[in-house]
């Protein structure tokens, strides 16, 4: 009897250790769930905002994808395009600087940068800094470039290798899409003036090898200049004019044969290199699919080695390079390109601007 009696109380204490830790465990839950979320899993933008007033949404928005303010910025460039396609904004570059292109990122201190693309090589050598007693350092970025852009297009424009810079920085900055306030090391006025002095003093070298031949052309950009401008009054006027003086084998070079482009694609794509460079080979490829009514097919590697020396391997410069065509696309539709194994095919398309500039006589390289 007593045996059974034991046997029955450590049953009932087994049950309620079992029902005390059951509601143990319940309690413990509750009060995970009442405790606020942790700021660190839920991001800010994720939650919801409160509001008085119920919006209905429509249901074909919730599937539309998100679009960075970036892209819808292009978007919408492309759309005034596409409204107002006679009000064209033309510029022009060299035709052998969109065969091959400036480096994005700062080469270092090296004697001379170089990039070939079939048989033209590009080679640039700084120019020298006679108070510091060293290189002055390379042009790169999208900076230099926009200021090829602008330098062409006035040397085109007035035919004449003396090239009036303004006679204020913020005037000039403007003309370039860029923002002529803030003084940091990264402010459009402090990178502008370095790299204008970087381009303008630099020697650039085109050249040119076939098996029985080999030419070559070495120009400096500006052998002469005279600049006033102040950086932490950009905006003052200054008593003397701001110019440079084009060599006057680089002032040939740039006018001969230029490639077309639209200024407002190239203030919508300033802040990226390569879409720079990706939107100049475009449409002068574009130009040439048209001429001929044949598509053209470029793998990674030949684009790799015309636009991306910098990029670690043939496979990352795909990925950006295709990104940054897909940004070119967006304010230059009429670009028809597709993207095959291994590469890209350029199919017949129009060019983004029709222009074409008086040629200068007697040049070649």
């Amino acid at each position: 009897m007593r045996k059974l009696l034991t046997s029955i109380f450590e049953k009932l204490a087994d049950k309620t250790r079992k029902k005390e830790s059951q509601i143990a465990i319940i309690k413990e839950i509750k009060e995970i769930e009442s405790r606020p979320p942790k700021p660190t899993k839920i991001p800010k933008k994720r939650k919801p905002k409160a509001s008085k007033n119920i919006v209905s949404v429509n249901p074909s928005q919730e599937i539309l994808p998100s679009i960075s303010p970036q892209k819808m910025k292009l978007i919408s460039i492309a759309g005034e395009i596409r409204l107002d396609p006679d009000k064209t904004e033309s510029a022009f570059i060299a035709r052998q600087l969109v065969q091959a292109t400036l480096p994005h990122k700062n080469p270092g201190d090296v004697p001379a940068w170089s990039r070939t693309n079939g048989n033209l090589t590009l080679t640039i050598r700084p120019g020298w800094d006679e108070k510091k007693k060293k290189l002055i350092g390379y042009p790169y970025g999208t900076i230099p470039r926009l200021l090829l852009f602008w330098i062409t297009t006035e040397a085109i424009r007035t035919k004449n290798p003396r090239i009036e810079l303004g006679d204020s920085l913020s005037q000039f900055m403007e003309e370039l899409g860029l923002e002529p306030k803030g003084t940091g090391k990264r402010s459009d006025l402090k990178r502008l003036k370095e790299q204008m002095v970087r381009l303008s003093r630099s020697t650039i070298s085109f050249s040119q090898s076939s098996a029985q031949s080999h030419s070559w052309l070495d120009m400096q950009v500006a052998p002469k200049g005279m600049v006033w401008w102040n950086e932490k009054q950009p905006n003052q006027r200054t008593l003397w004019k701001n110019w440079i003086q084009l060599g006057d084998d680089f002032f040939k070079a740039i006018s001969s044969s230029p490639v077309p482009v639209d200024m407002r694609i190239l203030k919508a794509l300033k802040r990226s290199p390569l879409a720079l460079d990706i939107y100049a080979w475009a449409t002068y490829t574009a130009y040439q699919t048209q001429q001929t009514g044949q598509s053209r097919s470029l793998s990674w590697e030949i684009l790799h080695e015309q636009f991306g020396a910098e990029y670690k391997d043939t496979k990352e410069f795909s990925r950006k390079a295709w990104n940054a065509l897909l940004k070119v696309q967006a304010v230059y539709p009429e670009l028809n390109v597709e993207r095959l194994r291994g590469g890209i095919l350029v199919l017949p398309s129009k060019p983004s601007i029709t222009i074409k500039p008086k040629k200068i006589k007697n040049y070649s390289i």
